[in-house]
């Protein structure tokens, strides 16, 4: 014979497991995203300056006076 308490208690849990999944989920997506944009970006610096192009190192525009 089933327990009907035991089974929306389970019910219950199920659901609460499903959330908070739902937002683990979420933040490690949010995080690999950041990482993979901060290796891109230190990628990009790394390959500039090599390149001598760093943005430092560039010309300045003239301005028409």
């Amino acid at each position: 014979m089933k327990n009907p308490w035991l089974s929306m208690w389970l019910s219950a849990a199920n659901s609460w497991t499903g959330s908070a999944r739902g937002y683990w989920t979420t933040e490690m997506h949010r995080q690999q995203n950041a990482l993979a944009r901060e290796m891109m970006e230190q990628g990009t610096r790394f390959w500039l300056e090599a390149w001598g192009l760093a943005k430092s190192e560039r010309t300045p525009k003239v301005r028409n006076r």
